[in-house]
């Protein structure tokens, strides 16, 4: 059985705007993870690469597998290498940098997304304001945290392998939702600020919040805590 999302052309893209290739059915068991900032160079990206380290971290490889990790930006920088204090910050966490480039936020990203996390509430409305149903699977990122830490972990289906996993995320979505008119969004609790051109030591605290913030996505996401900090060789200052 697999999950049918429309293809878009350019007269039914918003504004006219057209995709770069027709979309192909998504499996059922699958679950898509859109990272979103302004240039796709730097809060994006560590958060799309601390998200599957995480991910690979906590499940088996057919369960991780199932779930796809993806970043771009609204305003991405097409083809870009990931900002160097970013991979330097990705390192210190022991998560690899390498091979990544930038991408321009595209229809295609959005339609295919089950959930869309953005870095600010300006992000969240670009992404809603390009249609497909968009709004109810799109928050910012500690946003998203914030309404998942109120979700009881035993009202969602048990992780095991394969569409269970998918099923787990789409509960999960469906969840913070239902919960986003009672808690909504501010800038001061809910955004991540934008390091780029920043010293390393900015990023370094831009990896942290995002760290923070992702912990508790994921462990709701599989179902596997992840380990604590004094426990790992994770930088956290």
């Amino acid at each position: 059985m697999t999950s049918l999302h429309p293809a878009l052309d350019a007269d039914r893209a918003p504004g006219g705007l057209a995709v770069r290739r027709l979309l192909t059915p998504r499996p059922a068991d699958g679950f898509r993870i859109l990272f979103v900032c302004t240039g796709n160079v730097c809060r994006s990206p560590i958060a799309e690469r601390l998200t599957r380290h995480e991910l690979d971290a906590r499940l088996d490889a057919r369960a991780a597998g199932r779930i796809l990790v993806e970043s771009a930006g609204t305003w991405g920088h097409e083809g870009a290498p990931m900002e160097a204090h970013a991979a330097t910050v990705l390192g210190e966490y022991g998560v690899d940098s390498r091979n990544f480039a930038g991408r321009e936020l595209l229809d295609e990203h959005v339609v295919l997304a089950d959930l869309v996390l953005t870095a600010t509430l300006d992000h969240r409305a670009q992404v809603i304001s390009m249609g497909h149903a968009a709004g109810l699977r799109t928050f910012t990122l500690k946003e998203f945290t914030r309404l998942v830490r109120l979700i009881d972990p035993a009202t969602l289906p048990a992780v095991g392998q394969g569409a269970e996993v998918a099923e787990r995320g789409r509960a999960l979505v469906r969840a913070a939702a239902a919960l986003r008119g009672w808690r909504p969004a501010t800038p001061e609790a809910d955004e991540v600020d934008d390091p780029y051109g920043a010293p390393i030591g900015m990023f370094r605290n831009c990896g942290e919040e995002i760290f923070d913030a992702l912990d508790p996505v994921v462990t709701a996401l599989t179902g596997v805590p992840g380990p604590r900090p004094q426990d790992t060789g994770l930088r956290r200052s």
